[in-house]
């Protein structure tokens, strides 16, 4: 049974399921953040997922990567699996600018600054609405 590391529970805020990943809101207003998170158990590296959830999971990779760029109109997209921190499997995609926040450092190098709370419901809803997600 899936069940989201609770790291990524405190610092997230759910957006909705792809076919096979969790979209997830890195909730720092300093850059626009998704992270992908394979709902399968036990996963800690990208080599640990089955061939066609492999497949899956680098197409769902790809797709948010390339829509999240335009609703974002982002300079450069970075994506990484690290976890480093959480080792549960989960795949960051962010947006850069070329005047955010630690540009051009990794954004690690910033202090997070949580969303207001008004912001939240019309950003993850552009996101939904942008990543075509109708369920969580």
């Amino acid at each position: 049974m899936f069940a989201l590391h609770p790291q990524l529970t405190a610092d997230t805020i759910p957006v909705g399921d792809l076919p096979v990943c969790r979209v997830l809101l890195m909730n720092n207003r300093h850059f626009p953040w998704l992270v992908l998170v394979p709902r399968r158990e036990g996963l800690r590296e990208l080599f640990d997922l089955k061939p066609d959830d492999y497949h899956s999971v680098m197409a769902e990779v790809r797709d948010t990567t390339k829509q999240f760029a335009a609703l974002t109109a982002a300079h450069k997209m970075n994506v990484a699996a690290l976890g480093n921190l959480v080792p549960q499997l989960h795949i960051h995609i962010i947006a850069r600018r070329l005047d955010d926040a630690a540009w051009p450092q990794p954004v690690w190098s910033t202090t997070a600054e949580p969303y207001p709370a008004d912001n939240v419901p019309p950003l993850v809803e552009s996101i939904k609405q942008r990543l075509n997600i109708t369920k969580m």
